[in-house]
């Protein structure tokens, strides 16, 4: 698995890191244990512990077994009806709970902002067929806004004028 061949630490075929020139392999060797982490389980591609198995060892990841939730991820796991209350929830859920119920909520969310969207479009809607009745449109709007500046600035160089 580990090959120190000059410069070159060979992992896998395919799989190669730089090193130094005339390092020691000792040495490299302790920089590849310092690279990995300490404390959780590894598990291979297939979901078993590491070297265990038939085919041996695989890809390694490191999964964490559980995670403990925080209130705003009870009020989602809540929201999107994984539990049906806040007693039934354990102290500590697979994170893949979690992440599904983050995507069922961001899913949700988005279809309560595209029925808002399409009910202001409808008011929108409404309101300029009112506005149309009224005869008021931007442009008018915009002409008596203008006009009442002329004025102003009209009464405001009368003024300065006595």
């Amino acid at each position: 698995m580990l090959a120190a061949v000059g410069s070159l630490l060979r992992f896998r075929p395919g799989r190669i890191l730089h090193c130094a020139p005339g390092t020691p392999g000792d040495a490299v060797r302790w920089r590849f244990a310092a690279l990995r982490s300490r404390g959780l389980p590894r598990y291979s591609s297939d979901g078993a512990p590491c070297g265990s198995g038939p085919q041996g060892p695989g890809k390694v990841h490191r999964v964490p077994a559980e995670h403990k939730p925080s209130q705003f991820d009870k009020k989602i796991l809540l929201w999107t009806g994984r539990f049906k209350a806040m007693e039934e929830i354990p102290p500590r859920v697979p994170p893949e709970m979690i992440d599904a119920a983050r995507n069922r909520a961001r899913v949700k969310a988005c279809y309560i902002m595209i029925g808002f969207t399409i009910i202001a479009c409808f008011a929108v809607i409404a309101s300029a067929k009112r506005a149309v009745e009224r005869h008021e449109s931007l442009t008018s709007w915009n002409l008596a806004k203008k006009a009442k500046w002329r004025e102003e600035a009209a009464l405001a160089a009368q003024a300065k004028a006595k």
